[in-house]
């Protein structure tokens, strides 16, 4: 079937788009896609579980990957760093009145003279000062990027809150959503009632905010990020299927990390890029059950969600999250989808 953009598009009220989080990670509510459709909170996650399901996470670190500044020529300037290359180098998005040449210098945050070396597609690649590690640096001197439909700078609280509290490999301008609902009382919780967990890292890059520009979406390309699936994981998932069990995804990322993975057939470990881009149709190969926020219209996401849980599910879903003033987007509320092969 043909899909266009318009098939992935449903009225969202302002007001409903999360500004902040709620006081407790586990506040937030969760909506089990049925039939029937079930309003639980996110604290009821173990209910939904049976001893033996695995739950994979992404544990991803958000870097402080915004810088504010000024070109050699006096104009302002603002970088998003999308990915470190290396140890000093990077691909960015540049923002500036006029386009940066290469050669030209970037100041940014009254510390670092930065270096444009080209252009790589969308993005700029930059050289950063070689006498400390790029990450270290960016941590020391960049800004934590909230997505841009939160409408406020970072604060204090948002540097721990938009982390995940497993997070542990720095990479990623945005945060794998799904997990910051979890604290470390629920994950000891889980543990308990023997639910397994297992990690893989997915490097979400700021290309998970752009918009799909065709309305003809077999002439989309996704952006790539890179990944990684340890054989631990591997493993835990093939003792899982083998004991008839659920795989179960906490967030897009980690499904995308793993369907990536999976292209082939089989599941391997490793590390590569992923530009998948999963459309209804796709037929996923890994998980069996998905922890995930409630996505923009007309995004990959909501495209990724719907191939998962079918149009029809999803579609239900969120004229009833939206009836009942769900919160949406990142700091928003959670929906846990059950695959539906047909």
């Amino acid at each position: 079937m043909a899909w266009t953009l318009d098939d992935f598009d449903y009225p969202l009220p302002q007001e409903l788009i999360a500004q902040a989080p709620l006081d407790r990670r586990t506040d937030s509510r969760l909506l089990q896609v049925g039939p029937p459709l079930m309003d639980l909170h996110f604290s009821d996650l173990p209910t939904l579980l049976a001893p033996g399901d695995l739950l994979v996470f992404n544990d991803t670190r958000v870097i402080h990957a915004r810088l504010f500044g000024t070109k050699d020529t006096g104009g302002q300037v603002e970088v998003m760093v999308e990915r470190p290359l290396g140890a000093h180098e990077a691909l960015a998005q540049v923002r500036a009145s006029k386009s940066p040449k290469p050669g030209c210098r970037l100041h940014l945050e009254d510390a670092l003279d930065v270096e444009v070396i080209g252009r790589v597609g969308e993005f700029f690649h930059l050289r950063f000062p070689t006498d400390e590690d790029l990450v270290v640096l960016l941590e020391r001197h960049g800004r934590l990027p909230l997505p841009p439909y939160i409408e406020r700078a970072a604060g204090n609280a948002d540097e721990s809150r938009y982390q995940t509290v497993f997070a542990r490999n720095p990479g990623s301008v945005a945060a794998p959503t799904a997990g910051l609902h979890f604290d470390e009382a629920l994950l000891a919780n889980l543990a308990e009632q023997g639910i397994n967990s297992a990690f893989v890292t997915l490097n979400v890059g700021a290309g998970t905010f752009q918009p799909v520009r065709v309305h003809d979406l077999s002439e989309h390309r996704m952006h790539t990020e890179a990944y990684f699936v340890p054989q631990a994981t591997v493993d835990a998932i093939a003792a899982t299927k083998a004991a008839g069990k659920r795989v179960v995804c906490v967030g897009t990322t980690s499904m995308r990390a793993l369907e990536s993975a999976a292209r082939e057939g089989d599941l391997k470990a490793g590390e590569a890029e992923s530009d998948l881009f999963i459309l209804p149709g796709y037929r996923f190969n890994v998980a069996d059950a998905l922890i995930t926020n409630f996505h923009l219209p007309k995004s990959t996401l909501l495209m990724l969600v719907s191939a998962f849980a079918g149009m029809g599910a999803i579609r239900n879903a969120y004229a009833h999250a939206i009836a009942q003033r769900y919160r949406f987007f990142s700091y928003g509320d959670a929906m846990f989808l059950t695959h539906n092969p047909a």
